[in-house]
């Protein structure tokens, strides 16, 4: 039988053994070849250190777990996450019967892993606080002013909106708006740093009484004995890199739940586990999830530059040079006050030359005169990658299981033509809490049964698949918004930019996803079953790519650049990049003499390179973004989570 202790005890614990950083994290990235130039910025930490379960007293990552039983565990502090627990508490007041939430988040606080472009479209967050009751405009209309209270981050106005084809040679050309899909209009939307909007929901969910444990990662998924999910386990912290346990050796904490919400955000580890081991995918008939790496920068510029609330997409330079380019993806640029540029690129991850570079084609990006004379006399002050979603409506796996669910990005809401996610993210959220709560809460002594009043978990209850969280979903305008434009991506990857573009153009404003025909899948038409890694071809039949040196003012080399993600880890722990046993041959023997090493170009953190044609793997460069579990050849990574805290500290992303 595993210990259980009380909440509060485990609550005690679990915060003695997080380490609170007073400051923004700025390491030196790593990298063999160029760490000996290089020095770490300056920073101040606060470290409560963890209590001492290490070698001397016998501890070993073989003892049995504490563990703490909850009516629901939620995995991931995004929006999808936290709406689900600001919902669920909603309901306990309103509905009478209280349940326990906890939310478990990998960064070191709320926030610190997220990363958005981010012009926010507001309906599904002011569906959700306008449960929240208020005066006459209702508690909803708020959010804005509550933003700029509680983070000091505006969301400001869409005021402006351009779509823009950018040509090798400067030119630019903008598209009317009139031709564009309505999914593309911005009227009405916000600009913000959804980093910043985390944070204040996270501050809300508190408020009602979920437990947040941030800097703990879920690193595996329980399950009882008939195969359902229970829970999940964080970390083992306090491990070196030999193996052994350290002084500071922490056994991590089982986290048991009647119903666990994983909404961990695009390729999640977890949920890629639960993915597969339901066989999710295969269950719904959905296509292999495709996906795309954004890249990121938050500049501060002059007032005589500053635009208030424009916002600029672009397509053509430098990722397509004509219309029949295959290469999916393009850019994004918006104003938002006080005086922040937020600027990326996007590129999709079926791309086929494996001599692209994603961090250089956007750093190249920056030269051109349309997108220079935002940034000129401006200071970039962060920066940071992560993967989305791009697969769209075909490639949504089955959402249940028996003990659980996925959520926003984990199930794949994302509409790539609206280059928005964060908005069906919180609906599913919503949808999620409402149909957990009536399960939960639901049949005979109910309010008997539940964790918040027992204290346990009814060990003759069984783990339940609430089949209704789906149901309610495929009736959502999310999967409206998806199915509309549910052949795009696909005519993007058939046809190049010029078909892709024509075909969205006919399928927003005529068919509007009911077209009798489904296209293949990205990479290939086998069931769509062929991955983003397959996309990749060998290095012989391209040339390499020359780019152009940084000049340290408008374009920056990438290690510089990362020293501006904040990005730390502990030193001293086994390295959470694991090759994969059965292909460990493949780094030296395959990407390296048939695809010339993509993943030196691809990781937009340096976080891979060859030495004397041997990889060597810098893992404490790893902003979590993702990339090397998909574009890998043969997916030769396996990425698991590092002790909770580490990664990135992203402040205003």
């Amino acid at each position: 039988m595993f210990p259980i202790l009380s909440r509060r005890t485990v609550r005690e614990r679990m915060l003695l053994n997080r380490a609170f950083s007073v400051s923004m994290h700025r390491i030196t990235p790593r990298s063999s070849s160029l760490r000996p130039s290089l020095r770490p910025s300056p920073r101040l930490n606060l470290v409560i250190r963890p209590l001492s379960h290490g070698s001397n007293n016998g501890a070993s990552s073989t003892e049995p777990r504490e563990s703490m039983p909850y009516d629901v565990v939620v995995i991931g502090g995004g929006p999808a996450g936290l709406a689900a627990s600001i919902r669920l508490k909603q309901l306990s007041s309103q509905k009478g019967i209280d349940i326990s939430v906890c939310l478990l988040e990998k960064g070191s606080e709320v926030g610190a892993h997220i990363l958005s472009g981010n012009v926010f479209d507001p309906k599904a967050l002011e569906e959700l606080l306008s449960h929240e009751g208020g005066e006459e405009d209702g508690a909803s209309m708020k959010w804005t002013q509550a933003l700029l209270e509680s983070q000091d981050s505006y969301a400001t106005p869409v005021t402006e909106d351009k779509f823009v084809v950018l040509t090798e040679n400067g030119g630019s050309y903008h598209i009317p708006n009139v031709f564009l899909p309505s999914q593309l209009h911005n009227e009405g939307n916000f600009i913000i740093s959804l980093s910043k909007l985390t944070r204040y929901l996270g501050k809300m969910a508190e408020e009602k009484g979920v437990e947040i444990y941030s800097g703990f990662a879920a690193d595996e998924v329980l399950y009882t004995p008939e195969g359902a999910v229970r829970g999940v386990a964080t970390k083992d912290v306090g491990i070196g890199k030999d193996g052994h346990a350290k002084d500071t050796f922490e056994r991590g904490v089982e986290l048991l739940a009647r119903q666990t919400l994983f909404a961990e955000g695009a390729r999640g580890s977890c949920s890629e586990t639960i993915i597969n081991k339901f066989n999710l995918r295969q269950e719904n008939g959905a296509s292999e999830q495709h996906y795309g790496l954004g890249i990121k920068e938050v500049w501060e510029v002059p007032e005589e530059k500053f635009k208030k609330g424009f916002v600029q997409h672009t397509l053509g330079f430098p990722l397509q040079s004509s219309l029949f380019d295959k290469v999916y993806g393009g850019s994004f640029l918006y104003h938002q006050e006080p005086n922040l540029v937020l600027c990326g690129l996007v590129i999709g991850l079926d791309y086929e030359n494996p001599y692209i570079n994603p961090y250089q084609e956007f750093q190249r990006w920056k030269t051109h005169p349309a997108i220079k004379a935002h940034l000129e006399g401006g200071t970039c002050i962060q920066y940071g990658a992560r993967v989305l979603n791009e697969g769209g409506y075909h490639s949504l796996p089955k959402l249940t299981f028996p003990g659980g669910m996925l959520l926003g990005c984990s199930a794949g809401f994302l509409n790539a033509v609206k280059i928005k996610g964060s908005h069906c993210a919180i609906k599913s959220g919503i949808v999620a809490a409402e149909a957990v709560y009536d399960s939960l809460t639901s049949g005979e002594n109910a309010e008997e049964k539940t964790v918040a009043s027992s204290g346990e978990i009814d060990p003759d209850e069984a783990f339940t698949e609430v089949t209704q969280y789906s149901d309610l979903m495929e009736k959502s305008w999310v999967f409206d918004e998806l199915k509309e434009v549910r052949n795009c991506h696909e005519a993007f990857s058939k046809w190049g930019v010029g078909g892709g573009l024509l075909y969205t153009g006919i399928a927003a404003h005529l068919t509007k996803g009911r077209e009798p025909w489904t296209l293949p899948a990205p990479v290939g038409s086998e069931a769509g079953h062929k991955t983003d890694s397959k996309a990749t071809k060998p290095a012989n039949e391209f040339q390499p790519i020359n780019y152009p040196p940084s000049d340290g003012k408008l374009t920056f080399d990438l290690l510089t650049n990362l020293q501006r993600s904040g990005t730390y880890h502990e030193d001293d722990q086994p390295s959470h990049l694991k090759i994969k046993p059965d292909v460990a041959s493949v780094p030296e023997s395959i990407s390296l003499q048939v695809y010339a090493a993509p993943e030196s170009r691809f990781c937009p953190a340096g976080v891979y390179e060859y030495v004397d044609e041997k990889l060597v793997i810098n893992a404490q460069n790893c902003i979590h973004c993702k990339c090397c579990s998909i574009k890998m050849p043969h997916e030769y990574i396996n990425w698991t989570v590092p002790e909770g805290g580490g990664g990135p500290q992203y402040q205003v992303m």
